[in-house]
């Protein structure tokens, strides 16, 4: 079978079988596609599309193209959630430790900030000794003994998927459904996973910035993790402002933090942490309906349990065993911490959420290119949310820089990517919509 011939078959637009697909997939792993043909495939793809069975073939064949992990006897079901990527999106955090209180057990492999989204591994590697790369063994045997463990991606799950996005990334060919959903479920297939929460942001913080892109992209995973044999459901949740009240790599471990000892959670995090989470009871039958998993969950934060299961897993993974009770001991602090004072009174209208993601970019916090170091202390604290009425010099937020220089351009970029009005501004629902 000829790489060209297959590349071929999906230019003019025809369905690729079984036996195509996994010669592509193939190809990925042993380097037998070159470059320029990977490329040319995904641009056929790209242009021409997938049928749902293609996409079905293409996952299963990434999923397997590397380790899939088994969970042979666990006492209870394996679930996960992923998200698109957002601003200030720290859910994972609470998530994991908040169903394994509830008897799920959540073996989450996350990934790194991507753009101007931040990466919960990037995060949890704020908190010092905190490996993200434990070996297979002792990720299994801490998913078994507390119920979840959050990890980096490692190299030989679907790593067809890694060949195949890096030449997708610089080929302009991201924005395809068929190839986003089998790039996010062939890694989740892999984890073993018996059901999964989808958190599709849509927004001008999100990747999925129209609620139609947000759609076709939620029905897409839905209905091919389906079809791969992986009980799915979908969120679209609201990113058209910063998720919580902190950005930044330690600033979101702090809100994390207080969130799961009950000191401070801001209503749109807990209710989106709240609504994943629920699917995800109700997907491994660990509640009859989201209603009933909702009392769980809020039983596990009121308890301490779930703030519990995210010190052991810390502990576990090789961080301090007072986190918890003593955050600024561990978690580096900015020297410079300015705020950015409103300049006339009104009441917050707008945020272009994506640019001030990339001013945490700017100020060191994220990646401009792979293997970037990142400032774990920098990011915005105190975020004011869409519709807070606030007085002249009042403080928007609170910028945290490395400098005196870095605060002053990160305030000028915070003040340009959030509205003053005068009209009060009507909430909106942070979930959008459910499918699956």
């Amino acid at each position: 079978m000829l790489a060209q011939e297959i590349i071929r078959a999906k230019r003019d637009g025809q369905a690729l079988n079984e036996a195509q697909i996994k010669h592509f997939v193939r190809g990925l792993v042993d380097n037998s596609w070159s470059e320029g043909q990977v490329a040319a495939l995904g641009m056929a793809v790209f242009l021409r599309g997938m049928g749902r069975d293609e996409a079905v073939l293409l996952t299963r064949a990434m999923m397997n193209s590397g380790r899939v992990m088994r969970w042979p006897d666990m006492p209870g079901p394996v679930l996960d959630k992923h998200s698109s990527g957002g601003v200030g999106d720290k859910v994972s955090l609470m998530l994991a430790p908040m169903v394994a209180a509830c008897g799920g057990y959540v073996p989450m492999i996350a990934g790194r900030g991507l753009g101007h989204t931040g990466g919960t591994v990037d995060k949890l590697e704020a908190i010092p000794g905190y490996t993200t790369t434990p070996d297979p063994l002792r990720f299994d045997q801490i998913v078994r003994s507390l119920g979840c463990a959050i990890i980096g991606q490692t190299a030989d799950l679907a790593p067809a998927d890694k060949r195949f996005y890096a030449t997708r990334d610089v080929t302009a060919t991201v924005e395809s459904v068929p190839l986003i959903t089998a790039s996010i479920l062939s890694k989740k297939l892999a984890a073993g996973l018996e059901g999964l929460a989808m958190d599709i942001k849509c927004g001008n913080g999100a990747f999925a910035s129209t609620p139609e892109f947000a759609r076709e992209l939620a029905e897409s995973i839905v209905a091919v993790a389906g079809g791969a044999g992986l009980r799915t459901r979908a969120l679209i949740t609201d990113m058209n402002q910063i998720l919580g009240s902190d950005v930044g790599n330690a600033l979101e471990i702090v809100e994390t933090i207080r969130y799961l000892k009950g000191e401070a959670r801001e209503p749109r995090l807990h209710e989106v942490t709240l609504a994943l989470c629920a699917e995800m009871l109700v997907l491994g039958g660990l509640a009859a309906d989201t209603a009933a998993a909702r009392v769980k969950l809020q039983a596990a934060l009121d308890s301490g349990a779930a703030a519990e299961k995210f010190a052991k897993m810390v502990v576990a993974l090789g961080g301090p065993a007072d986190l918890l009770e003593r955050p600024a001991a561990y978690l580096a602090a900015a020297p410079v911490v300015k705020p950015v004072a409103a300049p006339r009174a009104g009441v917050i209208t707008t945020m272009a959420t994506r640019d001030l993601g990339v001013a945490i970019v700017e100020l060191g916090g994220g990646r401009r290119k792979a293997g970037d170091a990142i400032d774990m202390r920098v990011g915005f604290s105190d975020v004011k949310p869409l519709g807070t009425r606030v007085a002249a010099g009042a403080p928007l937020a609170l910028i945290h820089a490395a400098d005196d220089a870095a605060a002053d351009r990160a305030v000028a970029s915070y003040l340009a990517a959030v509205t003053l009005g005068d009209a009060d501004v009507a909430a909106t629902p942070m979930v959008m919509a459910t499918i699956g």
